[in-house]
């Protein structure tokens, strides 16, 4: 049996991923590549470690020696990547990082596939790349037009999967995905933050004021996609995975606290970040064509993902400690409106 090589799988929807994987298929076996940086976290797959279908390897996915003695002494038939660096405020004032893990790591893991034969890979993407939907959701034809370092770096490594495929014949697929939320999400990003925030009763900073609108995307819904594509994706192809539920900023960072019988007075308007888009909406007609529906509607999965929180405290509270505080207040500490400004 081939093995499916998962990169990045300790952190977020890696994990989420591998832990989906295992439980929906018997005959698997799942070799984890992870670098185990800030926002990697063996402790996401703590319950599945022992678990003889599953390996796990430290490393970088930019590494060409690495990658290479992994391919060629396990049998891969399929590449997931997940490895990258994700969030948009961290690519603005360290975009270095971003070209090196999005581009030259995914450029290095494509080489190696093609090399060893691999028959399938699927990256993972981003509906950042498509730049602000002001009028209609965009789909997969929609031209490019990244706002950020971030997603930048992203479409660069789609476009080398893209080549990839036209020249070589390896059987590259893309998918985009909406804004994900769930278990085991870095605290940085919105909602774990929001969270987490109000469970300590600590301020949360939101955006300008707070009227920019995202598609929110359940993690598992997002994983079963990414199943169905690697079964039945077509080479060459991009798919937008949505989850059909947009809304402002503000709006959800109400619901959480509504979830969590906290007071608004929490909310705390900060200054916005440079090249903020307004809107991003995909059209996933695509991959629904294949069968795929979003199961978890925004209210139901916010309630999950506040609930897994509560019942987490001892795996977010060892990451939000004295380096993700200093990162917190030089991130947000300075750019503090005065309480109900932006409303």
């Amino acid at each position: 049996m081939k093995s499916l090589l998962v990169t990045g799988g300790a952190g977020f929807i890696g994990s989420n991923f591998i832990q989906y994987m295992l439980s929906a298929y018997e005959d698997i076996h799942i070799i984890n590549l992870d670098k185990l940086t800030y926002a990697g976290n063996l402790e996401n797959l703590r319950a599945i470690e022992r678990d003889p279908r599953y390996s796990f390897f430290q490393g970088d996915i930019a590494e060409k020696q690495l990658v290479m003695d992994l391919l060629s002494r396990k049998e891969i038939g399929a590449i997931v990547n997940f490895a990258a660096e994700t969030h948009v405020d961290r690519s603005i004032s360290r975009p270095d990082d971003f070209l090196k893990t999005d581009v030259i790591g995914t450029f290095t893991l494509l080489e190696a596939a093609r090399q060893c034969k691999v028959e399938r890979f699927v990256q993972i993407s981003t509906d950042e790349v498509y730049g602000p939907a002001l009028a209609e959701p965009m789909k997969e034809e929609s031209p490019m037009r990244p706002s950020s370092p971030y997603s930048a770096s992203k479409g660069g490594g789609e476009l080398l999967c893209r080549a990839y495929c036209v020249t070589y014949g390896l059987g590259a697929i893309v998918t985009r995905a909406a804004n994900n939320y769930g278990p085991y999400q870095y605290p940085e990003k919105l909602i774990p933050l929001f969270i987490t925030n109000a469970m300590e009763n600590e301020p949360l900073p939101v955006y300008g004021k707070g009227e920019q609108m995202r598609e929110w995307l359940y993690v598992e819904d997002h994983c079963r996609a990414i199943d169905l594509v690697l079964k039945q994706g077509v080479p060459g192809e991009i798919y937008n995975i949505g989850g059909y539920a947009e809304e402002r900023n503000i709006a959800v960072a109400e619901k959480i606290l509504e979830l969590m019988k906290k007071p608004k007075d929490l909310l705390t308007f900060v200054e916005d970040r440079p090249g903020h888009d307004f809107r991003y909406a995909i059209d996933s007609g695509k991959i629904k064509a294949l069968g795929w529906e979003p199961a978890v509607s925004l209210e139901e999965g916010l309630a999950k993902t506040v609930s897994w929180y509560k019942k987490n405290k001892e795996w977010w509270k060892k990451i939000k400690g004295p380096e993700f505080k200093a990162y917190y207040k030089k991130q947000y500490g300075g750019r503090m409106k005065p309480q109900g400004g932006g409303l």
